[in-house]
């Protein structure tokens, strides 16, 4: 249904994808991996037809092949409703839209008409415009979305009602093709359970951008994996636990072909200088011998020809062999997180604690969290888990209960507001962000030179450091927050969904880092590898 042949992209003077093809049947359930930065999102512009390619093509076929793609951030639009907002991710506003104008030049008589109507039309019915309301209203209070929020504008929602409104838009579409960038994000268990169960049973093709390592071997069947320093494109088959296997079995492969290579390249260059060696000694002993006999003299100089013709023989086997390079290693993340100072035992309670946030409230609630606790936090969207934290960490006043925090906590946080923490919370005079150097140093209190290696160690090098920090990535900002949780010395480490636009390798990483940690650990997450990968001594459910 969907062809894509050797497609190239450059932004500037640098290239994001090259000759990268891909071809998307009926049932086909593609994942595509790569580090943060490496042009999967642009990948799935292109394939929507959202952005041209610099060479290569994409190709519908049939040409009426319906393509819909959702990107990774929220794009509802200034006053778009809920409703409108579903209407317009699912294709149907747009085609009802063709199918008016198709119906003004059927009325006019305009040339070949008939055609573009009928087109327009088979285009609607295809897309399920006929009962979207009455399914709209079905799925969104399957969501728990209730039918007031129907016309409520979407900028009005909640994060959790947002991430709820983009998982309806995905359950009601009808595409041929279907284009994910990161659907998981902001889902919780309940959420995540409905998105596979809907693309395990449709038959629609499928390409997803995802860090969800759970839901790549629940989902796809395939694996595309972008690389950073080729900026090509190599397919696997199976989900992420076979693309794994399949990726370690053929870098050791590789490693192992380099070794091979470099030893009998340099076996033979170490026979190749011996050889040279003997023949410029033997023609120096010739000249300096002064042999007068003829045939001796005719002999050595024989032997040394034999030495040079060796040298040339060597040289060519050496020509022969086939260079085999060394697998990229690329940039990857080694985060130690370590407390610079032991907390008390009890390092925060609350005593009988109701919070209240509008009409919501949490509580009472009694909790205590002691030294060196690992502690995750569970529940449905909207249960109050951001709540909790800030309830815990003072952020939130109390109505009733009490609140206590032990001596010597020092507490690093990775919330759900990137942007706001690598900022720093500051800016300049006139509201403009800082740049990103500006606001870590002031952030850490690291002088300049320990602030830009500690940066550089998460990949965030010279042509980050100059930038605001509203013009970085979602995943570099994450990658700024972790940089500074690293200098902080932190004894109280709080994670709310801390995976979401980080890369699966720097994920993993992550995970490493946590099992090393030896201070307190408050995890919210909605990442069930991550939650099977972390030790933990215990949850707290809010469902």
């Amino acid at each position: 249904m969907l062809h894509a042949s050797g497609i190239g992209r450059h932004h500037g003077g640098q290239t994001i994808l090259a000759d990268v093809s891909l071809s998307v049947d009926r049932g086909s359930r593609i994942g595509i991996v790569g580090p943060n930065g490496v042009g999967k999102s642009t990948l799935l512009r292109i394939l929507a037809g959202d952005e041209a390619p610099d060479a290569g093509r994409v190709r519908r076929a049939p040409a009426t092949t319906t393509v819909g793609h959702l990107p990774q951030e929220p794009d509802a639009r200034p006053g778009e409703t809920l409703m409108a907002y579903l209407f317009r991710r699912t294709g149907v506003s747009a085609a009802e839209h063709r199918l008016a104008r198709a119906t003004q030049r059927l009325a006019d008589g305009a040339p070949d008409a008939d055609d573009e109507y009928a087109a327009a039309l088979d285009e609607v019915v295809a897309l399920g415009a006929a009962d979207l309301e009455a399914r709209a209203a079905t799925v969104c209070a399957e969501l728990g979305l209730p039918p007031d929020r129907l016309g409520v504008e979407v900028g009005a929602l909640s994060g959790g009602q947002a991430a709820r409104a983009a998982l309806a838009a995905i359950v009601l579409s009808r595409f041929d093709v279907l284009l994910l960038d990161e659907p998981t994000n902001d889902l919780d268990f309940a959420g995540l359970d409905l998105l596979e169960s809907f693309l395990t049973r449709t038959d629609a093709g499928l390409v997803v951008v995802s860090h969800d390592r759970a839901f790549l071997d629940r989902v796809v069947t395939r694996i595309v994996e972008i690389h950073e320093h080729s900026h090509r494109a190599t397919e696997y088959a199976g989900g992420w636990t076979e693309f794994v296997a399949a990726r370690d079995l053929a870098r050791r492969q590789q490693y192992e072909a380099h070794d091979a290579y470099v030893t009998e390249r340099s076996r033979l260059l170490e026979r190749q200088r011996t050889q040279r060696a003997w023949s410029d000694k033997g023609v120096g002993r010739v000249k300096r011998s002064g042999e007068t006999d003829k045939f001796i003299r005719h002999h050595r100089t024989q032997t040394s020809e034999n030495q040079a013709s060796k040298v040339k023989a060597t040289q060519r086997a050496i020509d022969r062999l086939d260079a085999v390079d060394k697998p990229w290693e690329g940039w990857q993340l080694h985060m130690s997180l370590a407390p610079t100072q032991r907390a008390g035992d009890v390092v925060v309670r609350l005593d009988r604690a109701v919070v209240e946030r509008g009409t919501f409230r949490l509580g009472p609630i009694d909790v205590e969290i002691g030294w060196q606790d690992r502690v995750a936090i569970l529940g449905p969207n909207g249960s109050g888990k951001t709540t909790l934290l800030r309830a815990l960490l003072g952020d939130l006043p109390l109505a009733t209960g009490e609140r206590w925090m032990g001596p010597g906590v020092v507490v690093g946080e990775l919330d759900q507001q990137r942007l706001e923490a690598a900022a720093g919370g500051d800016a300049g005079g006139d509201g403009t962000p800082p740049v990103l150097l500006d606001a870590f140093l002031g952030r850490t209190g690291l002088p300049t030179s320990e602030g830009r290696s500690l940066l550089a160690k998460f990949g965030l090098g010279a042509d980050h450091v100059g930038r605001r920090v509203d013009q970085l990535s979602p995943g570099e900002r994450t990658r700024v927050v972790l940089a500074g949780l690293m200098a902080a010395g932190t004894n109280l480490l709080v994670l709310d969904e801390p995976t979401n636009h980080l890369d699966l390798d720097a994920i993993e990483q992550l995970e490493t880092a946590l099992d090393a940690y030896d201070g307190t650990l408050l995890l919210v997450t909605h990442d069930r590898r991550m939650l099977e990968s972390v030790h933990l001594d215990r949850t707290i459910d809010l469902g």
